[in-house]
């Protein structure tokens, strides 16, 4: 059980690094730029692809790691006691990860819906200038 544990938290460690430098993919200062809109656009209840239970998990998951106060402490069970904080980072940087990649995506297609949505603005007012009656003028 123990070894399942620790294989899963390599699994999501090591594939948070590989999403997280993948080409082409959100560097990491933007995926940090992203995580204070996201919690705002979960909160605003704009952004549906986060719940505001999975995000309290990843708050938490944060707190627990920087919290000097462990289930398991590690001076008295050494590496054993590592063990428990290495879960908790690999399963909070594989979903931080995860959700950054999701919602930095979602954005750029708001952003680009609204774009197209102005531009057809645009047009309309362009098609309204244009459809006045033109006139000609007749040489004498």
């Amino acid at each position: 059980m123990v070894m399942s544990r620790r294989a899963r938290s390599a699994v999501h460690l090591a594939s948070a690094v590989r999403s997280a430098s993948r080409p082409g993919g959100p560097s990491l200062l933007q995926r940090l730029r992203a995580v204070p809109r996201m919690v705002r656009a979960v909160r605003a209840g704009t952004y549906t692809g986060l719940t505001s239970t999975r995000l309290l998990m990843m708050l938490a998951g944060v707190g627990y790691i920087v919290s000097p106060v462990d289930v398991v402490p590690e001076g008295l069970l050494l590496a054993f006691g590592l063990l428990d904080d290495v879960m908790v980072i690999g399963w909070v940087a594989a979903t931080l990860v995860k959700e950054t990649e999701e919602f930095i995506a979602w954005e750029q297609g708001v952003a680009a819906h609204q774009a197209q949505w102005a531009q057809q603005q645009a047009w309309s007012q362009q098609q309204a200038w244009s459809s006045t009656v033109r006139s000609h003028v007749v040489p004498d």
